[in-house]
């Protein structure tokens, strides 16, 4: 699953921005979703703005070493949930804290983690393809039907 080695940065911000105001629509407008979609749905759109982030960031690294990064990085923070002190659990009390470090442990967030991560494969493995063809396209051009 070696797909990219570079990748356009500005592609990936822009997916970062894109998934980050999904996630917090997702809040906003969850009266729309079936309740079992509002359970995962915040948590799987935010492991997927981290694998986006972590393309960004991570921009010449193949698509495996994002993806097991975003899911260390990912199941890190929801396993540090376990640990609660007074200067940790004032920082979680604030917005970005809260929406950072998260509040408390479930094991159901860590498959959502999952399932984002592999949605970001997913989705980068299709760009990858589009692009391809895109680029086999221009290389080979079809001669015009007459």
């Amino acid at each position: 699953m070696t797909l990219l080695t570079k990748r356009n940065v500005w592609t990936y911000f822009s997916l970062v921005i894109i998934v980050l105001i999904l996630g917090l629509s997702s809040r906003h407008f969850s009266f729309y979703f079936p309740s079992w979609i509002n359970l995962y749905l915040g948590d799987t759109l935010w492991a997927l703005m981290i694998f986006f982030l972590c393309c960004f960031l991570f921009h010449t690294r193949k698509t495996r070493w994002i993806a097991a990064g975003a899911l260390l990085f990912s199941f890190a923070i929801e396993i540090s949930q376990l640990y609660h002190s007074q200067w940790i659990d004032s920082l979680r009390e604030t917005r970005v804290g809260g929406l950072v470090l998260g509040y408390g442990f479930l094991w159901s967030d860590l498959v959502s983690y999952t399932i984002g991560i592999g949605a970001g494969v997913l989705i980068e493995s299709l760009m990858f393809l589009y692009y391809q063809k895109e680029k086999h396209e221009v290389a080979h051009p079809r001669p015009p039907v007459s």
